[in-house]
C-alpha cells in the first residue's frame, strides 16, 4: 500500500490582521505520496514558498489540519526525514560549506568523519568541491544556493521539498542541477516537491499542481513517471 507522507485538509494560511489579513494559502486540500515527484507551479507571489513551509512543519496554518501520517509530529520532521531547499541564503556562516551540508548528518547523530565525507561526496555532484572549505560569506550567492540544495539532498530524506532550487542560477547551471535533486530521489526513492515559476523546472516532474492567489489545483499529470 502507498504510504502518504503529508495530509492535508482545507489548509489555510494568512498573514496580516483585520483588513490588511492577506491569505497566502486558501483551503488547500492535497496528500503527498511516497515516491511521489511534484512540481508546485504558479507566478511569483501566489503562495508556494508559504505552502512548501506548511509542509515542512515550519508555519503553523491559521486553519485546516496538517499530518504526517508515515513520518511522524511537526517537531520531529527537520533535520531528519523531511529536508528544505530554502529559496533565500540559508548556510550557517561560522561554518563553511562542508560543515554546512554535513550538518544534517550529524544533528541526527551521524558520525562526523562518514558526515564529511558524504557532504564531499554530494558536494561534488554539484560541482562545488573547490569552495568546500570556504566560509559562506566567501562564495557567490548561486554557489551558496546550490550548497543549500546539497544540504537537502545529503541525510537522503524521505521528503525532498526545494523552494525554487535554482532561482540564482544561469539556465545551463540550473539544469544539472535539477539533474543532480532527480537523480538522488530516484536512487533514495524519496518524494519531492518543487517550487517554480518556471515552466521548463515544472516539465521535469511527472506531476504538476498549480497554485494561483493561494488557491492550489492538484493532480495535473504532465507524463508518466
Amino acid at each position: 500500500m502507498d504510504e502518504v507522507l503529508v495530509r492535508a485538509e482545507e489548509l489555510t494560511r494568512t498573514f496580516g490582521l483585520g483588513e490588511k489579513t492577506t491569505a497566502a494559502v486558501q483551503d488547500a486540500t492535497f496528500e503527498i505520496m511516497a515516491g511521489q515527484r511534484v512540481a508546485l507551479y504558479g507566478p511569483s507571489g501566489s503562495g508556494k514558498s508559504t505552502l512548501l513551509h506548511l509542509m515542512a512543519g515550519l508555519l503553523p496554518p491559521t486553519s485546516g489540519r496538517i499530518e504526517w501520517p508515515a513520518i511522524g509530529t511537526a517537531d520531529r520532521l527537520r533535520p531528519g526525514p523531511v529536508s528544505f531547499a530554502f529559496q533565500g541564503l540559508s548556510l550557517l556562516p561560522p561554518l563553511s560549506i562542508v560543515e554546512n551540508v554535513a550538518l544534517p548528518i550529524l544533528l541526527n547523530g551521524g558520525a562526523e568523519e562518514a558526515a564529511m565525507a558524504a557532504a564531499r561526496a554530494m558536494l561534488e555532484r554539484l560541482e562545488l568541491t573547490p569552495i568546500a572549505d570556504k566560509l559562506a560569506e566567501e562564495v557567490s550567492g548561486g554557489q551558496a544556493q546550490r550548497a543549500g540544495v546539497a544540504r537537502a539532498l545529503v541525510g537522503e530524506p524521505r521528503l525532498v521539498l526545494a523552494d525554487e532550487p535554482i532561482g540564482q542560477l544561469d539556465r545551463a547551471t540550473g539544469q544539472r542541477v535539477m539533474d543532480v535533486i532527480v537523480s538522488c530521489v530516484e536512487q533514495t526513492g524519496a518524494s519531492l516537491v518543487v517550487s517554480t515559476h518556471d515552466q521548463v523546472v515544472a516539465d521535469r516532474l511527472p506531476i504538476r499542481w498549480s497554485i494561483v492567489d493561494g488557491r492550489l489545483a492538484t493532480g495535473v499529470v504532465i507524463r508518466s513517471a
